[in-house]
C-alpha cells in the first residue's frame, strides 16, 4: 500500500504577509456590506411615522438596496432568536425568504399550545404541527372545551324560540345533544392532527397532553352513546391510542410523560411500548384517568420498577397500591421527590382503597427520600373515606378539596393543620353549592375555627383559597395577621364572607371597609374578596388547575 503525502512548497519571502492582507481586507469590505444591509433593515423595522418613512420601510425590507432577502439564513436565524414569537410573525412577512427561516428547527424548542375545541382551530394546528411537529423538543398541549352546554344555539339563557313546557325541553335536549356530538367529533380530530404530526419525532423529550373533558361531563359521566355516534366502529378511538403507543416505540429522548383527563387515548398496555432504555431514563410520569372502568389500572407495579430513574409521578389515588410504594423505596430506584394524587369519587366507587401504603411505607417513602413533597386533589371524598386516606406521615404540601355533592367537615381541617404543620404551603376549600344563602359553617366551636388553628399552625401556608364554605370576618382578620406577609394569595368569595350581628349593628363603621382594611394591614399589600367566582380558576375548570398546578409542582425540584 502506497501512501502519498501532499507536501506545501515554501512561498517567496512575503507572500503568506501579501495574500493575508488581501484575505483580511476582502473578509473587511464583506463584513461592512453585511452591516450596512443590516442596518438599513433595522432602519426599516424601525418603522417611522410618516408616508415617506413607511415607504422608505417598505423598500428598506423587500429592496435588494436593503439586502433583506440576500442576507444569509443564519443570519436571520440570529436575529429571529433574539425576538417574540409574535415578532417572529410580523418580521417573517418580509419576505419570502424571511418567511422560510420562520420554522428554522432552533428557534422552536418547545411548544405550548392552548386550543379551544372548535372545528375553526384545526386549520392552525394542522399547518403549525406540519412545520414543527418533526422535530419539536418539548410539546403541551391542552384542549380548552368550551361551554357548548351554555353557548349559543338554544339554551336555556339565550333568548331562544323553544316553547316552554315538554316541546322546549325537548328541543333543548336536540340542541344540546347536537353540539355533545360536535365537540366530540372535533375534538378526535384535534388529537388526531397532534399525534399523526409527531409520530416520527425521535427528538421529543417533554410530551404533555390535557383534555377538558371535564365540561362534557356536567350531566355525569361522558355517555358511550355519543361517542358510538361519532365513532361507530371504534375506528378513530383505536387508531388515536395506536398513534400515541407508535409515539412512545419511536422516542429515543423522552424524560417527561404526562397525559391527564384525555378521552381513551392511554390504555393498561400503552406503556408497554416503551423501551427498557428509554423507561430507565424517565423522570417524570403523569398518568390522570378517572374513567377508567373497574379495576383496570394505567400502571402495574410490574411496569413501574423499570422506571428506575423516576423522580415525579402522578397517578390516581386507588391505583398507587402498597406494592408501588415498596417498588419506590427499594435501592434500585432513585429517591422520588415529587407525588401527585388524584382521589376521585368515581374511583373510590369502583376500586378499593383497601391497598393503599399505610403509615410505615409513607414513613419509609420519607426516609427514602427527605425532599419527597405530596399534593392531593379530592373531588367529592366522603369525610370517613378522607380519614383513611390522610395518613399522619405523608409529607402533603399541598390540598385540593373540589366538592358539589359532599362537603368537607371541620375535623377533617383540623386533622390536616396537626398533621402536615411541618409542610403545607397550599390549601384550597371549594364547594359549588347551588343555594348559597346557606354555606356550611366549619367552625362548631367560635371560639376555635378550624381554618384559624391552620393559619396558626402551618407556618409555611402561602395559598389559602375558599368558597362555598361559611368565613365570619373576624377569622378573616385573623388568619391575616397570623401568616401576615408570608400568606401570598388570600381568595375568599363575597358571598362566603359572614358578620356577626355586633359588627353589623354598628352604625359608626363599614364592617366591609373595615374588613377590607384590616386583612391588607395583616397581609401588608392591597386585598379584597373575590366578586365574581367565574374568574376564580380554580373554582371554574378545577381539573386544568390542578394539572397546571400539578406540572409546576412537579417541574420545581
Amino acid at each position: 500500500m502506497l501512501l502519498f503525502l501532499s507536501v506545501p512548497q515554501p512561498r517567496p519571502p512575503g507572500a503568506r504577509t501579501r495574500a493575508g492582507a488581501a484575505r483580511v481586507a476582502r473578509w473587511r469590505r464583506l463584513r461592512l456590506q453585511q452591516l450596512r444591509r443590516l442596518r438599513g433593515l433595522l432602519r426599516g423595522l424601525r418603522g417611522r411615522p410618516g408616508t415617506g418613512s413607511r415607504r422608505r420601510g417598505r423598500m428598506a425590507l423587500c429592496g435588494q438596496a436593503a439586502g433583506a432577502a440576500s442576507l444569509p439564513s443564519e443570519l436571520i436565524v440570529h436575529i429571529f432568536s433574539f425576538l417574540s414569537a409574535s415578532d417572529r410573525l410580523r418580521a417573517s412577512a418580509s419576505c419570502s425568504h424571511w418567511r422560510e427561516c420562520l420554522f428554522y428547527p432552533a428557534l422552536w424548542p418547545q411548544l405550548r399550545i392552548c386550543l379551544r375545541v372548535s372545528p375553526a382551530e384545526q386549520p392552525r394546528l394542522e399547518f403549525l404541527m406540519r412545520k414543527c411537529g418533526w422535530f419539536v423538543r418539548e410539546l403541551r398541549v391542552e384542549f380548552a372545551a368550551e361551554n357548548y352546554l351554555s353557548g349559543g344555539g338554544g339554551g336555556p339563557g339565550d333568548g331562544g324560540s323553544a316553547d316552554a313546557g315538554t316541546g322546549g325541553e325537548e328541543v333543548e335536549a336536540l340542541q344540546l345533544s347536537s353540539r355533545w356530538l360536535e365537540v366530540l367529533r372535533t375534538y378526535l380530530e384535534l388529537v388526531l392532527c397532534v399525534l399523526v404530526s409527531i409520530r416520527n419525532n425521535r427528538n421529543l423529550q417533554k410530551f404533555s397532553l390535557f383534555g377538558d373533558i371535564s365540561v362534557l361531563q356536567q350531566q355525569g359521566s361522558l355517555s358511550n352513546t355519543y361517542l358510538s355516534k361519532v365513532d361507530p366502529d371504534g375506528k378513530k378511538i383505536k387508531q388515536i391510542q395506536q398513534l400515541f403507543e407508535e409515539i412512545l416505540s419511536n422516542s429515543r429522548q423522552l424524560k417527561w410523560l404526562s397525559c391527564g383527563f384525555m378521552l381513551e387515548i392511554v390504555t393498561p398496555t400503552s406503556l408497554s411500548s416503551l423501551s427498557n432504555s428509554i423507561a430507565n431514563t424517565m423522570e417524570h410520569l403523569s398518568l390522570l384517568d378517572n374513567n377508567i372502568p373497574g379495576n383496570s389500572t394505567l400502571i402495574t407495579t410490574a411496569e413501574l420498577e423499570r422506571f428506575v430513574n423516576l423522580r415525579s409521578l402522578a397517578l390516581d389515588f386507588c391505583d398507587f397500591t402498597a406494592e408501588m410504594a415498596r417498588v419506590l423505596t427499594d435501592n434500585n430506584h432513585v429517591p422520588l421527590q415529587r407525588l401527585s394524587l388524584l382521589v376521585h369519587n368515581v374511583s373510590v366507587m369502583h376500586k378499593s382503597l383497601d391497598n393503599m401504603p399505610n403509615d410505615e411505607l409513607w414513613k419509609a417513602l420519607s426516609r427514602k427520600s427527605t425532599s419527597l413533597r405530596v399534593y392531593i386533589m379530592a373531588f367529592d371524598i366522603k369525610s370517613e373515606d378522607m380519614l383513611k386516606i390522610l395518613k399522619p406521615s405523608i409529607p402533603l404540601e399541598r390540598i385540593h378539596f373540589d366538592s358539589y355533592i359532599t362537603c368537607v367537615s371541620g375535623a377533617i381541617v383540623d386533622l390536616i393543620s396537626r398533621q402536615y404543620d411541618k409542610f403545607l404551603t397550599h390549601f384550597i376549600l371549594m364547594n359549588d353549592v347551588i343555594d348559597t344563602s346557606g354555606f356550611p359553617d366549619l367552625s362548631d366551636n367560635r371560639n376555635e375555627d378550624p381554618l384559624v388553628l391552620l393559619a396558626w399552625r402551618c407556618t409555611k401556608l402561602s395559598l389559602l383559597a375558599i368558597h362555598g364554605y361559611t368565613v365570619w370576618a373576624h377569622n378573616l382578620i385573623a388568619i391575616a395577621r397570623l401568616r401576615g406577609s408570608d400568606l401570598k394569595v388570600l381568595e375568599v368569595t363575597e358571598e362566603s364572607i359572614d358578620f356577626d350581628q355586633g359588627e353589623l349593628a354598628d352604625q359608626d363603621v363599614d364592617p366591609v371597609h373595615n374588613l377590607i382594611e384590616q386583612v391588607s394591614l395583616g397581609l401588608g399589600q392591597p386585598w379584597h374578596a373575590v366578586m365574581d367566582i367565574e374568574s376564580l380558576s380554580v373554582f371554574t375548570e378545577p381539573n386544568r388547575h390542578f394539572y397546571r398546578e400539578m406540572q409546576s409542582f412537579s417541574e420545581d425540584i
